[in-house]
């Protein structure tokens, strides 16, 4: 994770369900590449072919709301988000989406100063969002250092691999 995050910003209004992002017809599909071809089918039908690697989400209340399928943030990591910026999430999106690696950050008032096709600067350490267009800017409480820790390794399953490894290493790990 990088401690300043640039991008576009697609915006999104309030709660934003995980059926929004990826439709439940599509949830037998294992394949990051093909799940990626409809993230936001719904809610944003030109994004799956216009996002960047990086792009970044900006939405109202409540993101994430609904189920709890992991398949939502598994769709935005695989078509490359570089990070989700929303006034509240629903919690286990919230942590879902951590847990995978995508920089997700609940910032009050967020939405109202951003419009599509804006770019976004997220400094993660000092707590702040600033539309690089108008030079508003919302702060947020920085994410805690557990946190930040998982979405540095590249997500959950990555930091404890890694640390596996350096047990291993150290001769402590059963295998």
């Amino acid at each position: 994770m990088q401690d300043v995050i640039e991008g576009r910003v697609w915006t999104l209004g309030t709660d934003v369900d995980t059926d929004q992002i990826i439709s439940g017809k599509y949830l037998t599909i294992i394949d990051p590449n093909e799940l990626k071809k409809h993230v936001f089918e719904i809610a944003l039908p030109e994004f799956a072919k216009e996002a960047r690697a990086g792009d970044i989400l900006v939405a109202g209340e409540n993101f994430g709301c609904g189920s709890s399928r992991e398949h939502a943030p598994q769709a935005m990591r695989a078509i490359g988000v570089g990070a989700v910026v929303a006034d509240s999430f629903a919690r286990i999106f919230f942590r879902n989406a951590i847990n995978l690696g995508i920089p997700t950050v609940e910032a009050r008032g967020v939405r109202a100063i951003f419009s599509p096709g804006d770019t976004a600067r997220i400094e993660m350490r000092a707590g702040r969002i600033t539309n690089l267009r108008t030079g508003a800017s919302v702060s947020f409480p920085p994410l805690p250092a557990h946190l930040i820790e998982l979405l540095e390794a590249g997500g959950l399953v990555e930091k404890v691999r890694r640390e596996l490894e350096l047990r291993r290493g150290k001769g402590t790990a059963s295998p």
